[in-house]
C-alpha cells in the first residue's frame, strides 16, 4: 500500500508538476514565520490560513481553465470555512503565508509575488470600476501587518513592510516601511532587518512613527523659538522695564 500511494503521488506530480510542489512550500514556510507551528500535521489540520491558500491553488487552476462557476463555488467553500476571501482570478506566488487566516481579502486582479506574508484582516482592494488591473500587485517578501488596507493598483517594492492598520494608496519603493492613514513611507533601519536562520522579522513594535517624530520636531522647534523670544524681551543694562518701580529708582526726574 505505501508503494502504491507513493506511485500516485509521482503520477499526480508528473500530471501537475507545479502545483504539488507548490502546495508542499505553502505548508512548509510555517514553520519559519509562525513560532507556533509545531509539526507539519498540525499545520495541515489547524491552519486556516493554509487552507485558504491550498483551496486557492485549486480554484485558480479551475478559473485558468475556464471553469470560472466551479473556480467561485469552490473560493466561496475557501470563504465560508476559513474566513479569507481569495478570488480565484488572483495571482498569488509561492511559499505565501496568511497568518491567523481571519478576516483577509485579496481582490481578482491581485498579484503577490513570493515569500509573502499577510496577518489577520489585510485587504488587497480595488478602487474603480475600470474591468482591467484595479488591485495591488505584492512584490517578493512583503510583509504586511495585521489590519492593513493596499487600495487600488499599487505596486509595494520587494521586502517592503506595512504596519499594522496602515491605509497605502500609493506606491511603496523596496525595502521601506508604510505606516500611518494615509500610508507615509519611512526608511526602515537595516540592522533590525537581519533575520537568524532565514525566520521572518516579528518585531512589530519596532515600527517607526513619522507622525510622532514630526510632532517631537515641532514641539522642539517650539521650545527653541520661546527661548529665543524669551532672551529677546530681557530688558538690557540701565534700561527700564515697563512697571518696574524699582528700576526707575535713582534715576534723574
Amino acid at each position: 500500500m505505501p508503494g502504491a500511494a507513493a506511485e500516485q503521488i509521482a503520477s499526480l506530480e508528473v500530471r501537475m508538476p507545479g502545483l504539488l510542489r507548490t502546495l508542499r512550500d505553502d505548508v512548509a514556510c510555517v514553520k519559519a514565520r509562525d513560532p507556533a507551528a509545531r509539526f507539519t500535521l498540525e499545520i495541515l489540520l489547524t491552519y486556516p490560513g493554509v487552507h485558504a491558500v491550498l483551496l486557492h491553488r485549486l480554484a485558480n487552476r479551475l478559473w485558468k481553465a475556464g471553469a470560472r462557476f466551479p473556480a467561485r463555488l469552490l473560493s466561496w467553500f475557501a470563504r465560508l470555512t476559513t474566513n479569507v476571501d481569495i478570488h480565484p482570478g488572483a495571482t498569488i506566488g509561492r511559499r505565501f503565508f496568511i497568518d491567523h487566516g481571519a478576516g483577509v481579502v485579496i481582490g481578482e486582479t491581485a498579484e503577490v509575488g513570493d515569500d509573502v506574508t499577510l496577518y489577520h484582516g489585510v485587504t488587497l482592494g480595488g478602487t474603480s470600476w475600470s474591468p482591467g488591473k484595479r488591485h495591488p500587485t505584492l512584490r517578493d517578501g512583503v510583509l504586511v501587518g495585521a489590519g492593513a488596507k493596499i487600495l487600488g493598483p499599487i505596486e509595494v517594492g520587494a521586502n517592503a513592510r506595512v504596519g499594522a492598520n496602515s491605509v497605502v494608496i500609493e506606491d511603496v519603493p523596496p525595502g521601506m516601511t508604510v505606516v500611518g492613514i494615509p500610508g507615509k513611507v519611512v526608511r526602515d533601519p537595516r540592522e533590525r532587518r537581519r533575520l537568524a536562520h532565514g525566520r521572518i522579522d516579528l518585531e512589530h513594535h519596532l515600527m517607526p512613527d513619522p507622525v510622532g517624530q514630526a510632532l517631537s520636531a515641532l514641539l522642539d522647534r517650539i521650545d527653541f523659538l520661546e527661548a529665543r523670544v524669551a532672551h529677546l524681551q530681557r530688558p538690557r543694562r540701565g534700561e527700564a522695564v515697563p512697571g518696574c518701580d524699582i528700576c526707575d529708582e535713582g534715576k534723574a526726574p
